[in-house]
C-alpha cells in the first residue's frame, strides 16, 4: 500500500465483505483514548512500520512471504495525536439515538423517533441540546408543545456527545474488544497502568 510512506507490502487476507466488524480495527491514540476505525490492512501496516501497536488481534493472521502477523482488532499509536476539540459530531437520528441509548428521554421506553424539546414551529434549533430519541407514545402526547405544558420531564439534560459516541454509532457496536474503548465512561485510561 503506497499511501504510508511509500511502502509496498503483499498482505494476503481472508475474503470477506469489505468492511465487516471482524475486517476492522479501532485505532486509539497513545492515551487509549479512541481516535476512528481502519481497515484490518491498514491497520497492519500501521503495526508494521512501527507506527502503531497491537493491544487486541483476532484468531486471523495476514500471512506475507516472510512474516504473519495477527489480525488486529485494536491498535494504539505510538506517537500522540493531537484531537481538536473544537469538533461537534453530526445531529442525526442514528448519533441521537446512540447518545440516548435508544431509550425515550421522557418515559424510558424504547424509542423510535427524534423529538425536538422546543419544537421547530416555536423556533428550536436542530441542535445537540435540543433534540432528544423519543418513543412514539410520548412523541404524539407532546406534539407540538414544550414538555412542560404537556406534563413531561427530560430524565436527563441534553448535550452534544463527546467523541466516542460517534464512533460507537458509526462502527455499529464493533467488536467485544472496541467495548472498553467506546463506553461512554470507559476505562481506557486504566490500560495504561497495566
Amino acid at each position: 500500500m503506497a499511501g504510508l510512506g511509500g511502502s509496498d507490502r503483499n498482505v494476503s487476507e481472508p475474503v470477506r465483505s469489505p468492511m465487516s466488524p471482524s475486517r476492522r480495527a479501532l485505532v486509539l491514540n497513545a492515551t487509549f483514548e479512541p481516535l476512528g476505525i481502519v481497515s484490518s490492512r491498514r491497520a497492519v501496516l500501521l503495526v508494521l512500520d512501527t507506527k502503531a501497536e497491537l493491544v487486541h488481534t483476532t484468531e486471523r493472521v495476514f500471512r506475507a512471504e516472510r512474516i504473519a502477523v495477527p489480525e488486529p482488532s485494536v491498535v494504539r499509536l505510538v506517537r500522540y495525536i493531537q484531537i481538536p476539540r473544537h469538533y461537534r459530531v453530526a445531529v442525526n437520528r442514528r448519533t441521537v439515538f446512540a447518545r440516548d441509548g435508544s431509550r425515550c428521554q421522557y418515559c424510558g421506553s424504547a424509542a423510535e423517533n427524534l423529538d425536538h424539546v422546543i419544537p421547530r414551529s416555536k423556533g428550536g434549533p436542530h441542535t445537540w441540546e435540543n433534540v432528544v430519541a423519543a418513543c412514539r407514545r410520548c412523541n404524539t402526547r407532546k406534539e407540538d408543545r414544550l414538555p412542560h405544558e404537556v406534563g413531561m420531564v427530560l430524565r436527563a439534560t441534553p448535550a452534544a456527545p463527546r467523541h466516542r459516541v460517534q464512533l460507537l454509532a458509526l462502527c455499529g457496536g464493533g467488536s467485544e474488544d472496541w467495548s472498553t474503548y467506546l463506553s461512554p465512561n470507559g476505562n481506557h485510561r486504566e490500560q495504561l497502568t497495566a
